[in-house]
């Protein structure tokens, strides 16, 4: 018998300070999600490495409520794209269309991370078979989450919101609503099929 379906409120878009940009440390982002009042849930989505999801998911083992959703934000040549759901990452260098191809491989979930933003693919996601654009990223501006709305719909895929934390002040900015149980293979079909909303808690950069 499965889990029951609830509403799970996840930010699909984090770093630790395994990224070589960011000052995240991966126990600091469990306890904030445990110190949260609904959102309980974060994919961890370091560049290129998946050594902070590792590391978070055994400081969540301590927390029953939290979720830890494993993730990498992959650098192509024509930009980042994220993925969703796997535990390795792709030799690199690599295309686009070859991150594409990972993914697909290992039944991963593709999302536009910020399409209009530096390091984003832009309109080249029309290009490859998304499973969702980042609508809802917390460090862009108003105008170029916009310009990612306006893709989504063009490409009728579904919005989802993450973060794209860095730094501690930039946590939970933006958020994914995700009607899915509990289940983290549950929370991944659940993007996949467009049962998902995008969130925008506060614009962080006041772009």
């Amino acid at each position: 018998m499965g889990e029951a379906l609830t509403m799970i409120c996840a930010d699909l878009h984090v770093h630790t300070f395994y990224s070589g940009d960011a000052h995240i440390p991966p126990r600091l982002i469990v306890e904030e999600l445990h110190a949260h009042p609904f959102l309980k849930a974060a994919a961890i989505t370091d560049h290129d490495t998946i050594n902070g999801y590792f590391e978070a998911k055994r400081w969540a083992s301590d927390y029953a409520d939290v979720i830890i959703i494993p993730g990498v934000e992959v650098s192509t040549f024509e930009g980042h794209l994220t993925i969703l759901g796997i535990t390795e990452t792709p030799n690199r260098p690599l295309s686009l269309l070859e991150a594409v191809d990972f993914a697909r491989e290992n039944d991963a979930v593709i999302i536009v991370a910020h399409p209009y933003r530096v390091m984003g693919i832009g309109d080249l996601a029309r290009n490859i078979k998304a499973d969702a654009i980042e609508t809802c990223n917390g460090r862009s501006s108003k105008k170029e989450n916009k310009l990612a709305e306006e893709l989504a719909k063009s490409l009728n895929l579904p919005g989802v919101g993450g973060s794209d934390a860095h730094r501690r002040e930039q946590l939970w900015t933006a958020y994914t609503e995700i009607d899915a149980s509990t289940d983290i293979n549950d929370i991944l079909a659940a993007i996949k099929h467009g049962k998902v909303k995008a969130v925008m808690h506060r614009q962080n950069n006041g772009r």
